[in-house]
């Protein structure tokens, strides 16, 4: 068994590591929020991300078949809660809920 220094001088440098990891990103993007760069990607992502995600989540609807109802219906609740309300939660729930309803109980198998 190794002695008792040994140990501990490995939980300190395994402490250090760690602490050093989890430090390091704190004081590596300091210098980044002052940069203009930074700042318009933050007022742009958000939305990019958004269409991304529509995108990816749409591409494989059979618009020839019913069931596609129920994620467009959905979509359109979605965007509908957010333009009235401006409330991300509520439009995310909302949608969610309004397509699960529409996909197992109107649109179900």
């Amino acid at each position: 068994m190794p002695d008792s220094r040994y140990l501990l001088l490995a939980a300190a440098v395994s402490a250090a590591v760690t602490w050093g990891l989890r430090a390091l990103p704190f004081t590596a993007l300091a210098p980044l929020r002052a940069s203009r760069t930074v700042r318009h990607l933050s007022t742009r992502m958000p939305a990019g991300v958004m269409v991304i995600l529509l995108v990816y989540c749409l591409r494989d609807l059979p618009l020839s078949h019913a069931r596609a109802a129920a994620p467009l219906v959905a979509l359109a609740v979605t965007v509908g809660l957010h333009l009235w309300r401006r409330n991300v939660l509520l439009s995310i729930v909302g949608g969610t809920a309004v397509n699960v309803v529409l996909a197992s109980a109107v649109f179900g198998p």
